[in-house]
């Protein structure tokens, strides 16, 4: 396994940016929907020290995902149970993803300034925004995995959990073993059991052309 120092220099900005927006969306949606939950934690914060995960954030410079500080909510809080915990679960990659066409979006406007003298630097500037994109709509992808304890875990527990209890609660606590040993296969082994990065890379280029310029 390789490390590339630089790279994970480079993209740890967009990483701890990413997962506080996501976490903070978390917890905004939840406040909102009539939660304080996250809010009394001080999770209703952008803060990134608040949010970050120390395990999950090294396997994202290490492995390429992770995850943050999970946000706690109280189902019977919320206005209408089902509905809102799905809304919450959600609230976090949506985040990711317009953050990302958020990043390409800045890119496309500082390319629009670019000329003959100031090529190099702008296009550095460029680069770095559209890896920033690329990272969080990774991140939002990868959240929908349905494997705690990753969000897209929730539509399903939500589902499961009024069938079944145990078995519900014996495959959330299973999930991240398994979530973990894919991770590692796929790392070592360098084949994509996970298709994020196809996906990612569409996404990505369906959003350069759309913003108009391609790298």
């Amino acid at each position: 396994m390789n490390f590339d120092l630089e790279k994970m220099f480079s993209i740890f900005p967009a990483v701890v940016i990413g997962l506080t927006i996501h976490e903070w969306a978390h917890a905004y949606t939840a406040y909102k929907l009539g939660d304080t939950t996250a809010k009394d934690q001080g999770r209703l914060t952008l803060n990134p020290l608040k949010h970050l995960d120390p395990f999950g954030t090294l396997l994202i410079l290490i492995l390429g995902f992770g995850w943050a500080k999970p946000v706690q909510f109280n189902p019977d809080n919320l206005k209408q149970k089902h509905r809102d915990e799905i809304l919450i679960s959600i609230a976090g990659p949506l985040s990711n993803f317009l953050l990302g066409i958020a990043f390409l979006a800045l890119a496309r406007g500082i390319f629009s300034f670019a000329d003959a003298q100031n090529a190099n630097s702008i296009f550095g500037y460029i680069n770095t925004l559209v890896l920033w994109a690329i990272i969080n709509f990774g991140l939002a992808i990868f959240n929908m995995i349905p494997l705690p304890p990753l969000d897209g875990s929730h539509l399903y527990m939500t589902f499961f959990s009024r069938i079944n209890p145990t078995l519900a609660n014996r495959m959330y606590s299973l999930g991240m073993f398994v979530l973990i040993g894919i991770l590692l296969m796929q790392n070592f082994l360098g084949n994509e059991i996970l298709p994020i990065g196809t996906y990612v890379n569409q996404l990505t280029d369906y959003f350069l052309r759309l913003l108009g310029f391609q790298l």
